[in-house]
């Protein structure tokens, strides 16, 4: 099975720069799409032999998630409990006969820190889900989740020591649920890989030379683990400030 998560930030401006040729081209079992940045009715995708759901935002041109599967779910749950996250369309859990897939975009904290506190509650809310969840069956979780864990993982990491996406607090979430039985799928195949990345700054020739973060992830069940087969980062595909990530299992 072939699942890819992207970041389109804004699903219409990407379909206008090769988005349908990617989507075609890589074959997905399984896509999955982060901050969409559209209301329903405001683009129509003819995705032959996939069933698409989607979570919208209320605030019209932000945030939004969506799934493209050629599988058709058991279920699919939008949000988590009655909280901000649901209004801003932020997570998509799809029940599958073996696994759960859980698409989301994680709260940025902002240049100033302003939304840090929000931000970590709901990760807290998002881990509990997780664990839920992986009592049933195993999990496959995606999407953008805004933060470099390890020095490793972003181009300049002395320098951005502290600024939003990697900060003690947001690495520790994600040692956190690390800690709780996950596996980060592209470091269990390339523990030491430096260079990684799969977000840019759109400022000038900084994609180029390669100045980048490690913000996209696949995380799955340790009881997985076994069955991962290949995770990749396709940052040669244009159309976003972030690229696609592609992990395989069996």
């Amino acid at each position: 099975m072939k699942l890819v998560s992207w970041n389109v930030n804004g699903l219409r401006a990407c379909v206008k720069k090769g988005f349908l040729d990617y989507f075609q081209e890589v074959d997905a079992d399984i896509f999955c799409v982060q901050e969409t940045k559209l209301q329903e009715g405001q683009i129509s995708l003819d995705l032959d032999g996939y069933h698409q759901y989607w979570n919208y935002a209320i605030k019209k041109g932000y945030s939004g998630t969506a799934v493209f599967t050629k599988i058709e779910p058991i279920s699919v749950r939008y949000g988590v409990g009655t909280d901000e996250s649901e209004e801003e369309g932020r997570i998509l859990t799809l029940e599958f006969d073996d696994f759960f897939l859980v698409n989301i975009y994680t709260p940025n904290s902002q240049r100033d820190l302003a939304r840090i506190g929000y931000r970590l509650e709901w990760e807290s809310r998002i881990l509990e889900h997780l664990k839920e969840l992986d009592k049933l069956k195993p999990v496959i979780l995606c999407g953008d989740l805004n933060v470099a864990h390890q020095e490793i993982d972003l181009r300049n990491s002395k320098s951005n020591v502290g600024n939003s996406g990697f900060t003690d607090e947001e690495r520790g979430k994600m040692t956190s649920l690390l800690s709780a039985g996950f596996v980060d799928s592209y470091r269990h195949f390339y523990p030491d890989q430096e260079g990684a990345y799969t977000w840019w700054s759109y400022m000038m020739k900084v994609r180029e030379r390669n100045i980048g973060w490690r913000i996209d992830y696949f995380i799955v069940s340790e009881k997985l683990r076994e069955n991962l087969k290949s995770a990749d980062i396709h940052c040669n595909v244009m159309g976003s400030d972030h690229c696609p990530i592609v992990l395989e299992v069996e």
